[in-house]
């Protein structure tokens, strides 16, 4: 299929991206270059917070008029905080796109932040932090991040800390939103039956005008910190795991190699550890690898549920297993497997409409491009099994970091197999 995909830039640096394909649907969302990382101690928690009352009501919509909206729409519509990105997004049937902006133009730019709305929607966010802190697989997590990053932003939580949450008011988050949300800052996004020149004059009418930047604001990269290892005490049935280290940038060359490799470990059910864990040891009904990565940065984790009694046995087994993936070549039919997996994946998510307009505008935020599934593809193609190995000796040659919430003594923990010596 030719490629239907096109950009516009707005006079003010708003960024205007769409593909058209074939469909009844079209995926459309807002997404803003703005996230956890980009606060301070004082103001942790208010991107997530901003995103939170953007639904709350505008000079013409009030909060339930908006839900009723979205609900008549059909379709779907959701939003989300990262450590990077903000993201209001609706997926509609074609002869709604105009309706969809409106709305959505409408919440971006008008919303009131009215401060008994506030007040209500703190304790709403509060209860979340609540649950995450009651969600033992979820908590560790935040904790694990805490350790890798230090006092760096990106070791912040999404929701924020619950005492600095509880101080926030409608004039600081009107005020973080004024500062944070700026043009160039901000991608459209749009998948699906959609006229990009009629899509682009409709936001036109909406965001033309949006202001500059005042000064332009610049991430500063994490530092890279000697391995913690920290037990975190908690009355639960089961010890919660996190293993890791560094990991690559989301635009690191190698970024391919760094995605098998993650498959190879702990991927997939065909993995390194879901076979040696899981299958063979019976030690966790839950195991996994994952890949956190961001424009300047990343780290490789691994996650585990297990009984606190076998907490040391568990920790072994994972690092024999990063251990073997280092030392050992991996075989072309191994790598051919990973690939295959890899690139399924790929052409699935090509079926949504949600997942491809999240595509574009992911890769417009990171790269300033459009990347073909092709190109996708073919850049795991390119991958060598010696690319694997070197970047795996490279990745592992320090000791890991590990988080352990759960019902232990300091005594219980043996971190030594940590040290991958």
């Amino acid at each position: 299929m030719a490629n239907s995909y096109q950009k516009t830039v707005l006079d003010n640096g708003v960024r205007i991206i769409t593909e058209k394909i074939p469909s009844r649907t079209v995926s459309a969302g807002i997404w803003v270059d703005v996230g956890a990382r980009d606060e301070q101690p004082h103001n942790n928690g208010s991107a997530h917070f901003v995103e939170h009352m953007l639904f709350k009501g505008t000079a013409t919509r009030t909060a339930q008029e908006i839900a009723q909206e979205l609900d008549t729409l059909g379709g779907m519509s959701n939003a989300f905080t990262s450590g990077e990105t903000t993201s209001y997004y609706a997926t509609v049937l074609d002869d709604q796109v105009e309706r969809i902006v409106g709305l959505m133009g409408d919440i971006f730019l008008n919303s009131l932040f009215e401060e008994e709305e506030v007040v209500r929607e703190r304790e709403v966010i509060l209860q979340e932090i609540s649950m995450v802190e009651d969600t033992p697989d979820d908590r560790i997590h935040e904790l694990f991040t805490g350790e890798l990053w230090g006092k760096h932003p990106l070791g912040y939580t999404v929701l924020g800390r619950r005492e600095v949450v509880a101080a926030m008011d409608a004039a600081g988050l009107r005020e973080y939103m004024r500062r944070a949300y700026t043009p160039d800052k901000i991608v459209i996004a749009a998948s699906g039956n959609v006229d990009h020149h009629h899509f682009c004059r409709l936001w036109q009418e909406q965001l033309g005008t949006l202001a500059g930047p005042e000064t332009s604001s610049r991430r500063e990269p994490p530092a890279v910190h000697a391995p913690v290892r920290k037990l975190y005490k908690k009355n639960l049935e089961q010890a919660h795991l996190v293993l890791g280290t560094y990991g690559l940038p989301l635009v690191a060359p190698e970024r391919y190699a760094l995605y098998l490799l993650h498959v190879l470990l702990g991927g997939n059910m065909s993995s390194r550890l879901f076979q040696e864990v899981r299958e063979k040891e019976g030690l966790a009904y839950s195991i996994y690898s994952y890949l956190s990565s961001f424009t300047d940065s990343g780290y490789l984790g691994v996650y585990l549920g297990v009984d606190p009694a076998v907490v040391n046995k568990a920790m072994a087994v994972v690092t024999r297993e990063i251990k073997a993936l280092r030392q050992n070549s991996i075989s072309d039919a191994l790598l051919d497997r990973a690939k295959d997996y890899a690139k399924a994946g790929i052409f699935l998510s090509a079926e949504n409409m949600e997942s491809r307009m999240t595509r574009i505008a992911r890769n417009e935020l990171t790269f300033g491009r459009y990347i073909s599934v092709d190109e996708v593809v073919q850049g795991f193609d390119q991958v060598r099994c010696e690319d694997i190995g070197d970047l795996a000796e490279r990745l592992f040659s320090n000791p890991l970091f590990a988080a352990v919430l759960g019902p232990l003594k300091a005594k219980d923990v043996d971190w030594n197999p940590l040290d991958l010596e």
